[in-house]
């Protein structure tokens, strides 16, 4: 939370030393339908609307040479609470009181019960709305996990079918309807398909949404030397060649161009054989494909160089404000 008091989401791991790249999660407006600090707040789940919420605050506007754009970001000297998603669940723990009358307040509470029965307090972490106390009676329960180990930690968290359900039978169609807003042009079965590989369900009790957010371990350096430069932006078909790190946000997909299908630049197919690639720091896309699945992907095409290895690649930003870049599984 900056000093004027507006709630920036965290993104990624490599931030300039002026700020840390995020986008407004939640900020003071008198129709929103949150209470936070005896102020009405209201929530924003579309990162690129952060760049109008902000247009008063141009000091917020960084240029992100890890993604080659104009981002929003949180100046670091502007910084007044930081929110720690693993202090919120120990916190939540410790007083379990200011969420047990909220609708989901009984799962959360076994849910974090079974954390700590686990041992993984440093793995799994709170965020969303329980992060900051500003729940209200329609809040679903995030988490977030860190590293290999966490994302173990979440996976049997998760597969506990005393805690959280799968999405299946009816409750498909509540998925579907949940991220098809997000995912357009995925067909039903595809969409379904990418969406069961992640870490979310349905609670027991309320039948409330639950996901957790795989993000990397704090020594990992993936992208402190990476730096990309946008060219143009692209459409294509590809074949995922290694997911392995896809599995944590950000998240680096191998992938193998088999077709291109539009392009802001000329001869796109000279480009090709050279994108190996593709980047996303959208948390829709953490985990959701596997090696050899073909992908229709539109994004930003960037050139990144990562120490002295370089080469071309697809890029998911969300900061995007022309549409939004996507990545589904083809049918």
């Amino acid at each position: 939370m900056d000093q004027h008091g507006i709630v920036f989401k965290v993104i990624g791991d490599s931030h300039p030393g002026s700020h840390y790249l995020g986008y407004v999660k939640y900020h003071p407006d008198a129709k929103g339908d949150r209470q936070l600090f005896s102020r009405t707040y209201r929530q924003n789940s579309v990162v690129s609307k952060s760049f109008g919420i902000l247009a008063d605050r141009p000091e917020c506007y960084v240029y992100s040479d890890t993604l080659g754009c104009v981002i929003t970001g949180l100046p670091r000297d502007d910084i007044a609470v930081h929110y720690s998603c693993r202090v919120a669940l120990k916190a939540i723990h410790e007083e379990p009181g200011q969420v047990a009358e909220n609708r989901v307040g009984k799962d959360l509470l076994s849910i974090i019960e079974r954390v700590v029965a686990m041992d993984a307090q440093d793995l799994i972490g709170v965020t969303g709305s329980f992060l900051l106390g500003c729940f209200n009676d329609r809040s679903d329960i995030d988490l977030v996990c860190y590293g290999p180990d966490g994302y173990a930690a979440a996976q049997e968290l998760f597969d506990d079918l005393g805690l959280i359900n799968p999405y299946e039978g009816n409750s498909l169609t509540q998925l579907y309807l949940r991220r098809a807003k997000y995912m357009e042009g995925s067909s039903f079965d595809a969409l379904i398909k990418q969406e069961r590989r992640k870490l979310q369900g349905l609670t027991v009790n309320a039948t409330a949404h639950i996901n957790c957010e795989p993000l990397r371990a704090d020594h990992d350096k993936t992208f402190a030397s990476v730096s990309s430069k946008e060219i143009g932006e692209m459409s294509l078909l590809a074949t995922i060649t290694d997911h392995s790190e896809g599995l944590t946000t950000p998240a680096v997909y191998g992938i193998e161009v088999q077709m291109i299908l539009s392009s802001t630049i000329d001869e796109p197919d000279s480009f090709a054989h050279r994108i190996t690639q593709m980047r996303s720091y959208l948390g829709a896309y953490t985990g959701a494909f596997r090696a050899g699945d073909i992908v229709h992907l539109s994004g930003k095409l960037v050139h990144t160089q990562d120490g002295a290895r370089n080469g071309f690649g697809i890029e998911l930003t969300p900061w995007n404000v022309r549409g939004s870049y996507v990545a589904n599984l083809a049918n």
